[in-house]
């Protein structure tokens, strides 16, 4: 199978190129992108491999995919846009501007709580029907419905695609827009930025197929994944296995506005939304954020030792994941994302990640099809960060 690389890595960013050659030639890639910009200077813009194994078709320049998670920091940009505005208070309660949440033991829960994955309702208990990840107001009743998992703001539990609907009504309630039609017209359209959350109809460019992280039998297995497999009713398993049969490769999957796990885009069009963030909060004459609200957006906002969803230790700042070094645990190889102490940003399922990291003016994205081990990074994504981190230090 050809790896077929193109793109750039300029001067001492080189070593980037180089481990992501060696993610093909060692740690089985099959279709992936990275691209890194300094001060607004793209640096690495790379792509290659295989993007359908199938057809053997190759990743191409504008090919996209399936982000998972990596949505949650477009998601909580969204609402960090609306809190610079004035039109969303981090602190105030949720039934301000969502009053049919408040209920079912969730009464007391701020929006801050919410971008912070403590509103306590990380799954449902009872069955999705099927394909209801892709209907928005079933979902939203959903979020209303849920009982409280614990009393929201006394703990932190990562709310695995939840997150998209809890701050994501938010975000449609008080900008009037729907998830994907604020982030397209406040975010992506402005930076001309290959993102969606929620791809039009007419939409043209190449999706690579997902394609699933089969586990060796002899692989030591996280806690989290002990439980899902069994534990049918706990936190782990609800939160993972109760989608109403939702599957990344679904075409109507594509364009539903799934703002916790659903968001397409490649590497290059997830550092273009990070760039503001890195620089200040503009780019090029596109303000995002102010610098005082990028300041905050930064700062840690919740760490726990056991998170109640991943049961493992996590940091976040509101809505986006902090550097999360869990090497030192059994498996912790699996649920650790380690970056620079000022980086804030998102990882997604099977390894994906983007984020900024102000202290150095960086904005970093990795994307691929094949998924890896763990929550958080694998090696592949890893070995890109630390090329690009000792090539800034260098």
């Amino acid at each position: 199978m050809s790896h077929n690389i193109n793109g750039k890595a300029a001067g001492k960013f080189a070593a980037v190129e180089q481990e992501f050659a060696k993610n093909f030639a060692e740690r089985g890639e099959v279709g992936a992108s990275v691209c890194v910009s300094v001060g607004g200077e793209t640096v690495v813009d790379l792509w290659g491999g295989t993007a359908d194994p199938a057809t053997e078709t190759p990743w191409e320049r504008d090919t996209v995919s399936i982000v998972f998670s990596c949505t949650k920091a477009a998601t909580a940009l969204c609402a960090h846009i609306l809190v610079d505005c004035g039109l969303l208070k981090l602190h105030a309660p949720v039934s301000e501007y969502w009053p049919e949440f408040a209920k079912n033991g969730k009464e007391l829960t701020t929006v801050q709580m919410m971008l912070n994955h403590e509103s306590a309702i990380p799954a449902q208990r009872e069955p999705i029907r099927p394909g209801g990840f892709l209907d928005w107001d079933y979902m939203i009743q959903r979020m209303e419905d849920e009982e409280a998992f614990w009393e929201p703001g006394t703990r932190n539990g990562y709310h695995m695609v939840n997150f998209g609907w809890t701050v994501g009504e938010l975000v449609r309630r008080v900008s009037g827009k729907s998830l994907g039609t604020f982030f397209r017209d406040e975010v992506a359209s402005l930076l001309s930025a290959e993102f969606w959350i929620g791809i039009p109809d007419d939409f043209s460019q190449p999706i690579a197929p997902i394609i699933p992280f089969v586990p060796d039998p002899k692989m030591e297995l996280s806690p989290f994944t002990k439980k899902l497999l069994t534990e049918p009713q706990s936190i782990q398993a609800l939160s993972f296995l109760n989608n109403g049969g939702w599957t990344p490769n679904d075409p109507e999957a594509h364009k539903a506005e799934i703002g916790g796990a659903g968001g397409i885009a490649n590497a290059r069009g997830q550092v273009a939304m990070y760039e503001p963030l890195a620089n200040g909060g503009s780019i090029n004459g596109v303000t995002l954020v102010s610098a005082a609200r990028l300041a905050e957006m930064g700062k840690v906002s919740t760490a726990t030792q056991i998170d109640a969803t991943l049961l493992a230790p996590t940091r976040f700042a509101s809505g986006f994941m902090k550097s999360m070094d869990n090497r030192a645990y059994p498996g912790g190889d699996q649920m650790s994302a380690v970056l620079g102490e000022a980086a804030f940003g998102h990882v997604g399922a099977g390894g994906s990640i983007g984020f900024a990291d102000p202290d150095h003016d960086l904005a970093f994205s990795y994307t691929m099809n094949k998924m890896g081990a763990g929550l958080l990074l694998n090696d592949r994504g890893q070995s890109l960060i630390d090329a690009t981190y000792a090539a800034l230090r260098a």
